[in-house]
């Protein structure tokens, strides 16, 4: 069992960056493809950022060049810092492994990653 626990979110005003982290398991980023998911009010849950074990990243066309997914293996977290942050970035943010999926597929819609965080609120006023 793959335990995942979110942390940094918070309110910043649009243009202004935050680091989201997630800490999981011993090993988990060694054997998992790594995700950030969001899902704003009324919205389809939408895939940010993944990671694979080789480091591959994906990012989806809405963040790309603002955020980036990053992993710290001494410390079992990973990382999704936020920079030029805009109102529509506004969501509970997920961060998820799974053993099978590869960062590529966020960017397809599979979203059915085994192991999730329980999410943390990021608000970003105007």
């Amino acid at each position: 069992q793959v335990q995942l626990v979110e942390s940094g979110g918070g309110s910043v005003q649009a243009g202004g960056s935050l680091r989201l982290s997630c800490a999981a398991s011993a090993y988990t980023y060694s054997r998992y493809c790594m995700a950030w998911f969001r899902q704003a009010p009324g919205k389809e849950r939408e895939g940010v950022a993944a990671l694979d074990s080789d480091g591959t990243t994906s990012y989806a066309d809405s963040v790309k060049g603002r955020f980036t997914i990053s992993i710290d293996n001494a410390k079992n977290t990973l990382y999704l810092q936020m920079n030029s942050l805009k109102p529509e970035d506004t969501a509970m943010y997920y961060c998820a492994a799974d053993p099978v999926y590869e960062s590529s597929d966020i960017l397809a819609g599979h979203y059915e990653f085994e192991f999730w965080g329980q999410g943390i609120l990021v608000t970003v006023s105007s």
